[in-house]
């Protein structure tokens, strides 16, 4: 659904398919999702703190930037992630918006190749091979989003001091 409302809004008005069209219905799908984690984490922090932080004279910039978002940190983390993850394998917004290219391009202004279109048009193939790849690209999207997990998972770990 929202492949078609971009597609009418950016791609129908332009003319062309685009990597730009694909951007904008991959990141109207991840915004909702972080904004309602952030929110929810941040509804978590104890009004407590932020109280401390503005009997202690801190504007309100600073309670919001540096207390209370620092305090909801890994639920934003999280957030980002579970964006990511949702956005990584989505084929309709990008068959819609993106089309897809059989050669690799740089050109925003244009179709471009996506790894979940290659997917569909693989597994839809009476090719072995090719069903093959496609499971193989699966595959890769899947150890892509468990890579990022870690990643994300070791750098904003909470350093216990002793």
């Amino acid at each position: 659904m929202l492949g078609l409302f971009v597609y009418a809004i950016a791609v129908a008005t332009v003319g062309n398919f685009s990597g730009y069209a694909g951007s904008l219905a991959l990141s109207l799908i991840a915004v909702p999702v972080v904004m309602r984690t952030t929110e929810n984490m941040l509804r978590l922090v104890p009004g407590s703190l932020r109280e401390a932080a503005f009997a202690l004279g801190a504007p309100r910039w600073k309670v919001a930037t540096l207390v209370s978002l620092r305090a909801a940190k890994s639920g934003v983390v999280t957030g980002l992630l579970l964006a990511v993850a949702r956005i990584s394998g989505e084929t309709a917004p990008l068959l819609f918006t993106a089309l897809n290219n059989q050669f690799f391009s740089s050109d925003m202004g244009g179709p471009m190749a996506n790894l979940p279109v290659v997917i569909f048009q693989f597994a839809m193939s009476p090719y072995d091979n090719w069903v093959n790849l496609a499971w193989g690209g699966a595959l890769l999207i899947t150890l892509t989003v468990l890579a990022l997990n870690i990643l994300a998972r070791v750098f904003f770990r909470d350093k216990v001091r002793a």
